[in-house]
């Protein structure tokens, strides 16, 4: 069995299998334009790792090869494109909390709110809506959990943004600098020990 072409048959369908993934979630978002200059590549590595392995179909070794490539090349794909973050995530907010705490608080780290009277089955709610992008959708959900930890919230993709309302309520120069001073206030640890005494770590 030739080792090397078993790699190389592996490696083949996995970057095919890797940016056909890819390339499926980037129309799903909305990157159309990107998308047929990834499928030209797919169709030229897809029908070199194919014209391999049909060289060799008497032996289920290169096959397996090649079926765990697919396999692996999903993974990877996903594991890229969820790296990347690209695009909106749209979060809507049902806040129990009658004061606007929450959306002034969101608001002043970059946000855009838009707040909507709710009843729910306990009472008046606010039920927010917030765009944001999605490489900072993990510190949006940190915070709203800091600030209102009853809060329910629902979290999906927003694929096509029309208007300058959005655009322009998206400050994403202060989202980031709001989520790095929200980090940097995580990174003091307070540990109490036995005889009261409070030190504190950087």
């Amino acid at each position: 069995m030739d080792w090397l072409l078993l790699f190389k048959i592996f490696g083949i369908n996995l970057v095919y299998i890797m940016l056909n993934t890819i390339r499926t979630l980037l129309v799903m978002k909305g990157y159309r334009r990107v998308a047929p200059f990834i499928a030209v590549v797919e169709v030229i590595i897809y029908t070199l790792g194919l014209s391999i392995v049909i060289q060799y179909l008497s032996n289920p070794v290169y096959l397996v090869a090649y079926a765990t490539g697919f396999g692996v090349g999903i993974y990877l794909g996903i594991l890229i494109e969820d790296r990347l973050a690209l695009g909106y995530s749209v979060i809507q907010i049902f806040s129990q909390s009658a004061d606007h705490t929450l959306p002034n608080a969101l608001r002043e780290r970059g946000y855009g709110v838009t707040i909507q009277p709710g009843y729910g089955r306990d009472g008046d709610r606010l039920v927010l809506t917030v765009l944001t992008p999605r490489a900072n959708e993990l510190t949006l959900r940190n915070t709203i959990d800091e600030i209102d930890e009853k809060a329910f919230y629902i979290s999906y993709d927003a694929r096509y943004i029309h208007g300058g309302f959005w655009s322009k309520r998206v400050n994403k120069p202060l989202i980031k600098r709001a989520a790095k001073k929200d980090k940097a206030q995580e990174e003091i640890v307070v540990e109490e020990i036995p005889d009261k005494k409070t030190y504190i770590e950087d």
